[in-house]
């Protein structure tokens, strides 16, 4: 039993408050219960939206780093890890970028992704380890991930990623100005309908501006066409047929013109409309796209 003293007292936090709207919650009916939890929820996207600027200098941060040949690190425990491993493991697919250029931590480890492992976001140890063992330097990013701002494990990276010279970000939802970040997303959603069940409101949150730091920053470094995915990777039939019909929709061909292109251009979908839009072989367009830091609009255009 840990002493009053080393004991993290949260009672303070606006992510541990009492919700007076849903005090009676064990005697609503199912539908009653439904409405509460769907009436709370309608606030998260407002909230999200009133942190717009602080999250568009994140998202310049993370790029300027990764166009410099940085990485990019979403450090969290329980859900918030959670959510920031799955956002990581969503970025090859969706944008082709290699696993390694973004990556979540976990407290926990990989473990901690089935069941949760209560007391292992105390451990400032394990995060600091984790960023040492995958070189964090000047060029990466760190993305601190904690609802209530105060996750020893999250604070030890962040102080980690500072003393690295690592850009830092903080994304939480209780009302903080952390000197360990230089950009803190507050996201003040409020009491949950469960007390402290920061994997609503806060959560749901959470994954907005997570959405948005990827997606924008993959833009920004020209992963997109428009809103295509034109650096998706066609690992499996549903992803090959996206790639065909971007294709198609780009460069204005038909389902056989695309595939062909696509086959003849080893499935890359950039090369593949720099060949059916300008009329280049596989090497041409290759050394083209190339030439343009694989901007395809750039590419395309001049």
């Amino acid at each position: 039993m840990p002493s009053v003293k080393k004991r993290r007292i949260t009672e303070h936090l606006l992510t541990e408050k009492i919700n007076p709207k849903t005090s009676h919650l064990d005697k609503c009916s199912t539908l009653e219960i439904v409405e509460l939890i769907s009436e709370e929820d309608k606030k998260v996207a407002d909230v999200v939206a009133r942190e717009k600027r602080k999250i568009a200098e994140a998202v310049d941060l993370i790029v300027d780093r990764l166009a410099k040949g940085g990485r990019l690190f979403f450090v969290g425990a329980g859900t918030s890890g959670r959510l920031g491993v799955m956002e990581a493991a969503e970025c090859p697919p969706t944008f082709g970028t290699r696993p390694s250029l973004i990556q979540g931590i976990i407290a926990g480890g990989k473990k901690a992704l089935r069941r949760s492992i209560e007391g292992s976001e105390d451990s400032k140890r394990e995060a600091q380890n984790a960023l040492s063992s995958l070189h964090l330097n000047k060029n990466d990013v760190v993305v601190g991930i904690a609802a209530s701002a105060t996750t020893p494990f999250v604070e030890a990276g962040l102080a980690f990623a500072r003393k690295k010279g690592s850009g830092r970000i903080l994304i939480t939802c209780n009302p903080v100005k952390s000197d360990l970040a230089d950009i803190t997303i507050n996201l003040l959603v409020g009491p949950e309908v469960l007390a402290g069940s920061t994997r609503m409101k806060a959560g749901t949150a959470t994954k907005m501006v997570l959405n948005t730091l990827t997606t924008a920053s993959m833009v920004k470094l020209g992963k997109t066409y428009g809103n295509l995915m034109v650096e998706v990777r066609p690992n499996s039939q549903k992803l090959k047929d996206r790639a065909v019909r971007v294709v198609m929709e780009i460069i204005g061909a038909d389902r056989d013109k695309a595939e062909r292109l696509l086959s003849e251009s080893k499935w890359d979908v950039k090369i593949a409309v720099i060949m059916g839009k300008k009329g280049l072989n596989y090497k041409e367009a290759k050394r083209l796209l190339k030439r343009h830091n694989r901007f395809l609009r750039n590419a395309l255009e001049k």
